[in-house]
């Protein structure tokens, strides 16, 4: 019925002003609503990622063989591992554990992103500052939950800083919500408006390149890990239990294994303890027992440099992306430059949180150079991906030479214009020598001889002139001797 009577009834406003309906949204919601919209989206990820931490350790402890499930343990258990699952290193009994699995971080960031953005929604969040309340809650429980868990693991076999589980938690937290209501509430449109749009291509070209270095990696492991399935399966135990613990510890630690994929891609390579794997050199060591790195080689390969084909090939990539954005070579030649900025940082955060402190034993630490990394892929990106962005793309046509400016044809044009001086002079010649001609005539009957013509005209002019006044005299001088 109201549709029907909006439908009946003229829309009297005036054109270019916006319709009153569109603002109602906004000042419907009110305080109630609104702080019940934050405190779910706080609280709905966090208590599930912790509901789903709880029942992936009761399944292992179930499955696990020899072992007492304890529905209470696991839910005890649950908080240490809801931290590790965002990054934050815990002490087991003295012993640091630092390389912490980065697919739980992932999915909890996802939640998070997801919440975020429904809440913004929800609130009729539409500008930058609408996103502000909702990161600032997201981010302040996930770091009073953090601070909460540790507080409690006090006295207990596992340790956690607070002020760790503080600051990572809710900075992990806050990113992803903010990833959430980006497009909500217009932040990549106030980020384009503040920003150089030829460093807005880069990064755009950027992500581009980072995602390439990843499948990268995640080619050269699959393929590693297809080459070595023996080694795989030998690694699973017979019972369902230890392999099905196994199966979750390798799926967790997956992403992890793609960034050191990357890093040996790229040149650099990875260390697990004393062993050093990079695509120049190579150093033995021992290898834990864990199907997610039953790919790792036990000796240098002569052919492993033609695996360096693949980051040229990204470099090239991001340089064909970047071609057409311009026509000054030198502007894309920038662009390319804060791509190749975007990926160095990009695998300085990846390399930083896929490795850490394992114990004190003999595979610890597991770590990527990251300095030398960086540095690396900045330059697999600018060296290919400028020489593809300079030669490939458009270049301003060179002037022709001998044509004139503008400004030149001007100056020639205002100096034609007094050449039609002497036309004029011309004109004012022939005027004069029509006059003498007429006195002439005019003198014959008279008996007058005519002036002679100005000597300002041309000397044939003043000849004929002559000649007419010397022929009228000639014929006047017969008749006077009659």
């Amino acid at each position: 019925m109201v549709r029907f009577m909006k439908l009946l009834t003229r829309d009297e406003r005036p054109p270019g002003e916006e319709p009153v309906s569109d603002l109602v949204p906004e000042l419907e919601v009110s305080r109630a609503k609104r702080v019940r919209v934050l405190l779910a989206a706080a609280c709905a990820p966090l208590l599930f990622s912790y509901t789903a931490v709880a029942a992936v350790l009761a399944m292992v402890s179930f499955a696990a063989d020899r072992t007492r499930f304890s529905a209470t343990g696991a839910l005890l258990a649950a908080g240490p591992g809801w931290l590790a699952s965002w990054q934050v290193e815990v002490d087991l009994g003295g012993h640091p554990l630092g390389v912490l699995p980065l697919l739980p971080t992932f999915l909890a960031g996802w939640l998070v992103a997801r919440a975020a953005a429904r809440a913004a929604r929800r609130v009729g969040g539409r500008t930058p500052a609408d996103a502000v309340p909702v990161v600032t809650v997201i981010a302040g429980a996930h770091a009073l939950f953090g601070v909460l868990i540790a507080v409690l693991a006090g006295g207990s076999p596992i340790d956690v800083n607070p002020l760790t589980a503080f600051c990572v938690p809710g900075l992990l937290a806050g990113l992803a919500a903010v990833a959430g209501v980006a497009k909500a509430c217009g932040l990549p449109a106030a980020v384009r408006d503040r920003f150089d749009p030829v460093a807005v291509q880069g990064l755009r070209a950027g992500a581009l390149g980072l995602a390439a270095l990843i499948a990268c990696g995640a080619v050269v492991f699959t393929a590693a890990t297809a080459l070595s399935w023996s080694t795989v399966d030998s690694l699973f135990e017979p019972g369902f239990g230890p392999s099905f613990g196994l199966f979750v510890l390798s799926l967790a630690y997956l992403p992890n294994a793609i960034v050191a994929a990357l890093s040996f891609t790229t040149g650099p390579g990875f260390s697990v303890g004393p062993l050093t794997v990079g695509m120049f050199g190579y150093q033995e060591g021992q290898v834990p027992g864990v199907p997610v790195l039953a790919g790792i080689p036990s000796h240098h390969a002569v052919w492993w440099p033609a695996l360096l084909l693949l980051p040229a090939l990204v470099g090239a990539l991001v340089g064909w992306r970047i071609r057409a954005i311009d026509e000054d070579p030198m502007l894309r030649m920038r662009a390319v430059a804060v791509a190749g900025a975007l990926v160095a940082f990009g695998c300085v955060i990846l390399g930083t949180v896929s490795g850490g402190r394992l114990g004190d034993g003999p595979f610890d630490p597991v770590s990527v150079p990251v300095g030398v990394a960086s540095v690396i892929a900045f330059c697999w990106i600018v060296v290919p991906g400028g020489f593809v962005a300079f030669f490939a793309g458009a270049h301003e046509a060179p002037e022709p030479p001998g044509e004139p400016e503008v400004e030149d044809i001007a100056e020639v044009e205002e100096e034609a214009e007094p050449a039609e001086e002497p036309e004029a002079l011309e004109d004012e010649a022939l005027d004069e020598e029509a006059e003498a001609e007429l006195a002439g005539e005019l003198g014959e009957d008279t008996d007058e001889v005519p002036e002679e013509p100005e000597p300002e005209t041309e000397p044939e002019q003043d000849d004929a002139v002559t000649e007419s006044t010397d022929r009228s005299g000639d014929e006047s001088a017969p008749g006077d001797d009659r």
